[in-house]
Order: structure tokens, then C-alpha cells, then sequence
């Protein structure tokens, strides 16, 4: 017994985990900065943050090759790869971005605000640690701590009635998934720790161990509802069907920059579990494959019809997300029989990065004190008034519809040449219906920004406007690094793609 301490003990390496101890430490130092520094000072803390994570961000780059890469740490509870290091950086950038959008955001309101980037910091710092987790202690309490540090930032417009709904609505069905998701595990711990089977694991959370078992026991009915449980609770977190029907109420209650965090990389997080967990699930692809599938085709179906009747655009910016979970859906189905499967979808993520956050960059400029009342009408005369905000978001959602030559039409085609390969015909068939009936909703916000004026639009169409003041210099740097990487990637993907092709469980 001393001796596994020991070994435990060993394995307790601090420094494979140092970005995300440097961004607890950066939440906990914005928390004592406004316990020190005079009121008038303090507006100097957001900025704290924001060149805080570009410090943790620029010393993951450098220190990308990390000698823990290939080795697990903290007896057995995270597991180094590329891929985890590639998923670090994404995750970090997505915080970066979120930041940024609620310094804006957070200005019009007279709420606390250094709360909301020390939650927005540990939320990431676990994301980082859900991303390699291998064990599902680890995986429970990091998936566990980006939920509850969503439910509070979620309801963070604790004067807006709608914000609070989105968070009481969030914290209902989160607890749901969550017990689903616990009971899944509880079921694989029983299964594969059960000493009357054959291979049953010294170490049943393991995922290593676990995928070992599974493999060694095929067709194990208790072990079958396990997976299909614990897929459900993961499930929920991508927001694919059926167990999306909070996202349309949380995003639009929600403050704008934390839609785009959870829109982002909540749904990334997620997937980078997935596909974690459907190589240790991968002896029970009988199982895993139409499950999946069937989830990606309702995904991909439900979400555009949803969509196509929204008229405020959070609830349809939800709804297109629960459609492009939908098509990340397929590509981890084509996995299974196309390796490179696994490319196009962080491909997929890294393009949907820079389209939505674009797309949220524009509206949270936009949107009034109201942050939930954000509609179609209120983009009228855009172009006019505000012709650079009109190009980021005609170049965001044409890349999200997937509009050549824009990259989120690459992202597409890599997605569905992998389905093709795979064999999944009817699969890709439900994807490019899917394309063609977002093309609608998306088109027709582009419409109202470009083609209905002052002249042609309705009276209530103009009644409510927000006011559109002049952007400043660093968010339209960050919009337009954003827009012209969605063109870029869409004429030269080698760069990413070489870097792409390195990353694998």
C-alpha cells in the first residue's frame, strides 16, 4: 500500500499542469486586486486578465512540445497528448475572446465585473484539464466544475429576468444530464471492476484500463447501458438532440459573451471528450456507431427547422449551433472507419472559432441595455451605418452556412469527404439537407443587414434600434483578425492542417 502512494506521490508532476495552475492563480490574483487597489483603479483589472491569459496562451505555443506529452500524471488522472496541448490553446483563445467581448458588454451595466473573469478563467483552466483528463474521476469533477461555473455566469445580468430564467433553466436540466451522466459511470465502475468476469480492471475509471476490460468483454449488456448513459450526459453539454432544448432559452438569456464561450467552447470541450471516449468505447462500436449517427441526423434536421423560425438572433445563432454539433456528430461516426475523421472535425472547430466569435463580436457592439432582446429588425440599415460590423458578419455567417470560398464551406467539405469514405451515405445525405435549409436563416440576416434600409423597412422595424456607436480600435482588430482568418482558411488550409495532423489520442 506504501509503496502505490509512493508511486502515486511520483507521478505528481506540478509542471505538466502549469497553465492551468497559472490561470487559477491569475482568477484568484483579480479577486485580491479588488480587495487592494482604490475603486477608481480598478477598471485597470479586466485588462489584468486579458494579458494574463495572452501570457499563458504565448507560453503554451513555446512550450508546446512538452517533455509530459505521451505520459500520464497524477496516478493516472490526466493523460498528456498533442491533441490535449492543441485543445489548451483553443480553450485559452476562446477565454481571450470572451474577455474581450465582456469588457464591452459589461460596461453598459452597473453589475460586478471582476467576478466574471475569475469565473470565466477557473471555467477554462478545467476545460484544459476535461481535455486530458483519463481517468472519469477527473473527467466528472472538471465536466462538474465548467457547468456550475456556467450556471453562474449564464444568470451573471442578475437584473435582467430573462438572464436569471436562462441560469434557472441551465442549473434544472445540467443537474439532470449530470445524474445521467453519473449513473453511466457508476454502471462501468460496477461492470468493470467485478472481479467474476474475465480482465476485469485493477483500475475501472482508468480509461485505459476501462478500454482494455471492454474489449476483453464484448456484448456485456450493464456494460452497454453504461456507454449509452455516459454518451447521453455528453450529449447534453453539445447540445445535440434531444437533449438541446435548453440551449434556445439559455442563449438568448444569457449575456452575449458568455453565449459565445458556451457556444464555443463548451460545445469544443465536449467533443474533445467524445472523441476520447470513442476510442475507449471502441469495442462496443455495435453500440456507439448508431447511436451516434442517429443523434447526428436529428441534430443536424432539428436544428435548421428550429432555426429557420427565429427572429431574434441568439435563439438562431443557438439553434445553427445545435445543427453544427450535428455535423461534429458525423465526423466522430466517421472515425470509426476514417482516421482522418478526427482532422477535419478539430479543422471544423478551429473555422467555427473564428466564424462565431466573429459573428458574437458584432452583436455584442450592437445589443442595447436589454442583452436578450437582440432581433432581426435591429440589423436593418447596417451596412450603412456601420459598413466594417456588416462585412464580419456577413463574412461570419457565410462561413457558418458553409458559402464558398469561406472556411467554414472547407470545414464542410472535409466533414462530409470523411462520411463519403466512410461509407455513411445517408448520413452526408442529411448533412447537405441540412446546408441547403440553413442557407435560409442565415441569408436572411444577411438580407436585413444588406438589402432592407431605412427606406424599404417597416415602421416597427426601426421604432427600437440600439444605438451604434463607433467601434474601437482593439475589438475591430480582433473582428477583423477573426473575418479575414475565415477567408484565409478558406483559400490555404495546409498550415492548420499540418499542425492538425500531429494531433492524435
Amino acid at each position: 500500500m506504501n509503496s502505490e502512494l509512493f508511486t502515486i506521490a511520483q507521478s505528481n508532476q506540478w509542471l505538466a499542469i502549469l497553465p492551468e495552475l497559472l490561470l487559477g492563480g491569475l482568477a484568484l490574483l483579480l479577486l485580491v486586486l479588488e480587495m487592494v487597489l482604490p475603486k477608481k483603479e480598478q477598471s485597470v483589472i479586466p485588462l489584468v486578465a486579458i494579458a494574463g491569459q495572452l501570457g499563458v496562451l504565448a507560453g503554451i505555443i513555446l512550450n508546446y512540445r512538452t517533455p509530459f506529452l505521451g505520459y500520464e500524471t497524477f496516478g493516472g488522472m490526466l493523460r498528456h497528448t498533442p491533441s490535449g496541448q492543441f485543445m489548451r490553446v483553443f480553450f485559452v483563445l476562446c477565454s481571450l475572446l470572451a474577455s474581450s467581448l465582456g469588457v464591452i458588454a459589461l460596461a453598459r451595466l452597473k453589475l460586478p465585473k471582476i467576478e466574471f473573469f475569475h469565473i470565466m478563467l477557473v471555467v477554462t483552466a478545467a476545460m484544459m484539464l476535461l481535455a486530458q483528463s483519463n481517468h472519469f474521476v477527473m473527467f466528472f469533477v472538471a465536466l462538474e466544475t465548467i457547468t456550475v461555473g456556467f450556471y453562474i455566469l449564464v444568470s451573471y445580468y442578475r437584473t435582467n429576468s430573462l438572464s436569471l430564467e436562462a441560469g434557472l433553466k441551465y442549473l434544472i436540466t445540467g443537474a439532470l444530464s449530470s445524474a445521467i451522466l453519473l449513473f453511466g459511470i457508476v454502471l462501468l465502475y460496477g461492470v468493470a471492476g467485478n472481479p467474476a468476469l474475465p480482465g476485469h480492471a485493477a483500475e475501472p475509471m482508468n480509461f485505459l484500463s476501462l478500454q482494455t476490460f471492454l474489449a476483453a468483454n464484448p456484448g456485456n449488456f450493464l456494460a452497454s447501458v453504461g456507454i449509452v448513459l455516459v454518451l447521453s450526459g455528453v450529449a447534453f453539454k453539445i447540445g445535440a438532440v434531444p437533449f438541446q432544448i435548453w440551449i434556445p432559452d439559455v442563449y438568448q438569456g444569457a449575456p452575449t459573451p458568455v453565449t459565445a464561450f458556451l457556444a464555443v467552447a463548451s460545445k469544443a470541450a465536449g467533443f474533445a471528450v467524445l472523441l476520447i471516449l470513442a476510442q475507449v468505447f471502441s469495442a462496443y462500436r455495435g453500440v456507439v456507431e448508431p447511436l451516434l449517427g442517429v443523434l447526428a441526423a436529428a441534430t443536424i434536421i432539428l436544428g435548421n427547422l428550429g432555426a429557420l423560425t427565429q427572429h431574434n438572433v441568439k435563439r438562431l445563432m443557438g439553434l445553427s449551433g445545435v445543427s453544427h454539433a450535428g455535423y461534429l456528430l458525423l465526423g466522430v461516426v466517421a472515425s470509426y472507419h476514417v482516421p482522418q475523421a478526427v482532422d477535419a472535425i478539430y479543422f471544423y472547430l478551429v473555422v467555427y472559432l473564428c466564424a462565431s466569435f466573429a459573428v458574437f463580436g458584432v452583436m455584442t457592439h450592437l445589443a442595447g441595455e436589454n442583452d436578450a432582446d437582440q432581433e432581426l429588425d435591429h440589423y436593418v440599415n447596417l451596412a450603412r451605418s456601420h459598413p466594417f460590423l456588416a462585412a464580419v458578419l456577413a463574412i461570419g455567417l457565410g462561413s457558418l452556412a458553409g458559402i464558398p470560398p469561406l472556411a467554414g464551406f472547407i470545414g464542410k467539405i472535409f466533414i462530409f469527404i470523411a462520411a463519403y469514405q466512410a461509407g455513411l451515405y445517408w448520413l452526408l445525405a442529411v448533412a447537405i439537407v441540412g446546408v441547403v435549409l440553413s442557407i435560409y436563416y442565415y441569408f436572411g440576416w444577411i438580407k436585413a443587414v444588406y438589402f432592407v434600409t431605412s427606406a424599404t423597412a417597416k415602421p416597427s422595424q426601426t421604432e427600437a434600434l440600439p444605438p451604434r456607436d463607433a467601434v474601437g480600435v482593439p475589438i475591430a482588430a480582433m473582428l477583423a483578425s477573426l473575418a479575414l482568418l475565415s477567408v484565409f482558411l478558406g483559400f490555404y488550409q495546409a498550415p492548420l492542417m499540418a499542425w492538425i495532423a500531429t494531433l492524435h489520442y
